[in-house]
């Protein structure tokens, strides 16, 4: 049996143990993919304009329908998944990157290390999360990067929180231990030997922490904050559909059926990564 058959035998039987993970992945996959290929699999430029199809009803030409300026949804949808997506991705590195780093010094230095960050941690957590990125973004030009990067920013407390308990506990361990005794330097410690046992959880947050950046992304293009017409995101369109809810219904339907089914798909799998890399519910 080669590696690649080894690998798809552990995978249907991870699949088997937990029905979840399937469904979660093959959400994710689904749009992920459609993303990506949304140049070739869109039938429009998504700003392309049918002056004379405005408001037209899903039919065969425009399988999702059209907007107020004609443009086609399925078009728009799709190139507004790569917006939103690529959102989650971003800003989820920022904040897992911030909240490892922090993590890692905050458990194995303690001390006045651990306080200080500690304390602002809880300094950030004091401000209600989502206010705290309108306040900000309200000073600055709404534009993809600022929307990704004040995400990213305003996110990493609960990963430096769950990285600081992983390090507490690791940093007592014989082969930490053995490390520091060997004369490794401290940053081999922590990031070759604490690091690599603590990105079970990390990994978990991230996963979760997608579906959530996707989500105030979303909530801010809804409330004009966010990503700017003509580029088209989940948010816009729904802020676009609003307007037209009774006469065009299909204008909110599908961009709110498309966030729900990618965060739907991200929860499961984060979920369901945590029933299978926690040690601890397995007991």
């Amino acid at each position: 049996m080669n590696p690649w058959q080894k690998f798809m035998q552990y995978f249907k039987k991870i699949l088997g143990q937990h029905c979840m993970l399937g469904l979660g992945t093959g959400i994710v996959l689904v749009m992920s993919l459609a993303a990506l290929l949304a140049p070739w699999l869109a039938p429009y430029p998504p700003t392309a304009e049918h002056l004379d199809h405005i408001l037209e009803p899903p039919s065969s030409r425009f399988w999702l329908g059209t907007d107020r300026l004609g443009r086609d949804v399925l078009s728009r949808l799709l190139y507004g998944g790569r917006v939103s997506l690529w959102v989650g991705f971003v800003a989820v590195g920022i904040s897992v990157s911030i909240g490892t780093t922090l993590g890692l010094l905050s458990g194995y230095f303690r001390r006045w290390v651990d306080e200080c960050i500690m304390r602002l941690v809880d300094i950030m957590l004091c401000f209600p999360s989502f206010f705290l990125i309108l306040a900000v973004i309200a000073f600055l030009e709404p534009s993809l990067t600022n929307i990704m990067v004040v995400i990213g920013l305003t996110s990493w407390m609960g990963v430096t929180r769950l990285v600081r308990a992983e390090t507490l506990s690791l940093r007592e361990r014989e082969f930490v231990a053995a490390a520091r005794l060997a004369g490794c330097s401290t940053a081999r410690v922590l990031f070759r030997h604490i690091l690599p046992n603590a990105l079970a959880p990390v990994l978990i947050t991230a996963t979760l922490g997608v579906a959530g950046a996707i989500l105030v992304e979303s909530s801010l293009s809804f409330l004009g904050l966010g990503v700017q017409p003509p580029t088209a995101s989940w948010g816009n369109m729904l802020m676009e559909g609003k307007a037209a809810l009774e006469v065009a219904p299909w204008l909110s339907l599908y961009p709110g059926l498309a966030i729900l089914l990618t965060v739907l798909g991200y929860n499961l799998l984060g979920e369901s990564l945590r029933d299978l890399l926690d040690p601890r519910l397995k007991q």
